[in-house]
């Protein structure tokens, strides 16, 4: 076995170019029982796995700076720099993170998560090498889907105007492996990227930069002659880079040539090559979204279906939510980018297809996109993850809120989200959108809430937040009729003496088992904004503590809501407010995840406890 005696890149160029191609499938076997075992993600590797290989093989990593985007892609990479050993402990606590991260290994040259940000910082260490005189190259891998996204044009155009030398590779997997990735297109690419074509190209530049209008037409010809025969090469050409390719992405022993022959080009330089998610391995072939991501499975039958469950996901109450208040109102319309899987929009994708629009990876024109829609009537519900909310910020306040349009937004995976970890989290949501003026802000603490609280916000001439947790809730079945809540109106759950729990959100089953512990009163307050005041006041009067509890950061969460409203009418009440702490938690399952910051029911009493201990020894004292 090649793979045995390999746990390096220096080791990997130990081989021969004509072995890479069994070291290849020796890699994705290995691959293959490793994530079927532990899950995680898998089809992107799959299909990037012959150019992790060759950037590997070619490039003298860690020296040169290997950039990839968002990372799914990049299990192959860890298990190529000294990782393989621990990769059935990935997205685990105190295991690998799922996602390149720089404080786990000096090849994991930048920390990801998010989409389309490869460009830009490879960029950014071309132009510190450039600047420190440090020979090296930076090589930024971004896939097709991600090149939607504005930031990864900002960058390439940054970059083809300064003339910096760099390689973007654009791993292009949305389709087949076309009869123009055939012979003559390999040939027309190791041609370009050949040491002749590129001599007589650097030499021709030489020559005619002391006449401009020569120099013009020379590149204009050149451009047109490649766009002719390359259609995709015209566009990254005018940005200022040298095209080449497509290239057949699984064919290691041509990758390997090809970027020898470039590696060297001393200027910006696109790599066009074409994949396929789950090479390699049918099922994973036939759907990569389904192995996308995956839990442990068979490798001989594949991953389980899902089946449908008595206890909806809040994803699935969201998605029958949409479905039928589009069926009560045709100006409904639905927006996501590019989650209709993981927002739960399958169904209203098929039923309603002429008002569904996914945007692809661009949150900021998703929600300027509905802001638009609303000035014309409509009325768009924005489904989007909480963690990608965050990129359309400016958005959200300038182009909605600002203009006080009625917009709901769906904000899924609020809160702690597991094994996918910080960059995924969606921890502060509450907190930036509560200082956003004209906002309603909601948290459910269970289905059916959060069902009746989408209707609630449909009905607001208003912009709207419902935010609301990843997977199951405690399973209270949503009720098909639909009534509107009264606006910035909380709830008493549970009556108790002298503390008083005011809950928002997801973490009712923890909060009601510490109620019952503490004797405690339980209030579901279910608007962030606004918040119900009179019954603050009202508690205040009536218990001697309150304790806010949220799945939010502490600092500018609903808790400190609570405390300026306290403050602001000069009321006398001791407050502890419980939430996430002021740190990024590491990958876990999300009940270690809440252990950990002692947000379980016994870690929100052992808290209560202890701040009642503290308050005492003041008093005594």
């Amino acid at each position: 076995m090649l793979l045995d005696n390999i746990h390096t890149p220096k080791q990997l160029k130990a081989l021969s170019v004509e072995e890479l191609p069994a070291f290849c499938e020796e890699v994705r076997e290995y691959l293959l029982q490793s994530v079927s075992v532990s899950g995680g993600h898998l089809a992107s590797g799959l299909g990037a796995l012959e150019l992790t290989v060759a950037l590997h093989y070619v490039y003298d990593t860690p020296n040169d700076k290997l950039v990839w985007d968002v990372g799914h892609q990049a299990y192959v990479h860890k298990l190529l720099t000294g990782r393989r050993k621990e990769l059935g402990s990935i997205k685990k606590k105190d295991g690998l993170c799922g996602f390149p991260r720089r404080e786990e290994s000096e090849y994991d040259t930048f920390g990801v998560g998010h989409s389309s940000t490869s460009i830009s910082a490879a960029l950014g260490m071309a132009l510190a090498a450039k600047q420190q005189k440090i020979d090296r190259h930076a090589i930024a891998v971004i896939g097709d889907g991600a090149m939607t996204a504005g930031l990864a044009y900002e960058a390439l155009n940054h970059a083809g105007d300064i003339d910096t030398e760099m390689l973007v590779v654009l791993n292009d997997n949305d389709m087949s492996i076309s009869p123009n990735v055939g012979g003559l297109s390999k040939y027309l690419a190791r041609l370009l990227s050949g040491r002749f074509y590129s001599t007589m190209r650097e030499n021709s530049k030489k020559m005619l930069s002391k006449t401009p209008v020569m120099k013009r037409f020379a590149r204009r010809a050149e451009e047109h002659t490649k766009g002719m025969i390359m259609p995709a090469a015209t566009l990254f050409e005018e940005m200022g880079f040298v095209y080449y390719g497509p290239v057949d992405g699984h064919d290691v022993i041509e990758l390997v040539k090809i970027l020898g022959n470039i590696k060297d080009i001393n200027e910006p330089k696109f790599l066009h090559i074409v994949t396929q998610k789950g090479k390699g391995y049918e099922p994973a072939e036939k759907d990569p979204i389904e192995y996308h991501a995956v839990s442990g499975f068979n490798l001989k039958k594949g991953v389980s279906k899902s089946k449908a469950v008595s206890t909806p996901t809040y994803t699935q109450v969201f998605g029958q939510w949409i479905c039928d208040m589009a069926a009560q109102d045709e100006k409904l319309v639905g927006i996501t980018p590019a989650m209709r899987e993981g927002s739960g929009l399958v169904e209203f994708s098929e039923k309603f297809p002429e008002r569904y629009y996914d945007v692809a990876i661009a949150e900021q024109h998703a929600v300027t996109l509905a802001a638009g829609m609303a000035c014309e009537g409509l009325k768009p519900v924005v489904a989007i993850y909480s963690t990608f909310l965050q990129r359309a910020y400016d958005q959200l306040i300038h182009d909605v809120a600002l203009q006080n349009l009625p917009v709901v937004f769906a904000i899924d995976r609020a809160g702690l989200v597991g094994s996918d970890g910080p960059t995924h989290s969606g921890n502060y949501d509450l907190s930036y959108l509560r200082c956003i003026p004209n906002m309603i802000v909601m948290a459910p603490t269970e289905e059916n809430e959060c069902r009746q609280m989408l209707y609630t916000a449909y009905q607001q001439d208003c912009p709207t937040a419902v935010r609301y947790p990843r997977g199951k809730g405690v399973g209270i079945e949503p009720q098909e009729e639909m009534v509107a809540l009264e606006i910035g109106k909380g709830e008493i759950i549970r009556e108790g003496t002298g503390i008083a729990i005011l809950l928002f959100g997801s973490l009712l089953s923890e909060a009601m088992q510490a109620a019952d512990e503490l004797n405690a009163t339980l209030v579901n307050m279910r608007f962030v904004k606004p918040i119900d005041e009179a019954l603050i006041r009202t508690i205040s009067a009536s218990y001697q503590r309150i304790v806010t509890l949220e799945d939010n950061a502490i600092q500018g969460g609903a808790g400190s809501a609570v405390n300026e409203f306290l403050s602001k009418e000069d009321i006398q009440i001791s407050t502890t407010n419980l939430g996430i702490p002021d740190c990024y938690i590491e990958h876990a399952t999300r009940e270690q995840q809440l252990e950990e910051i002692n947000l379980t029911a016994a870690g929100i009493v052992r808290q209560v406890n202890q701040r009642e201990e503290t308050v005492s020894t003041i008093s005594v004292a």
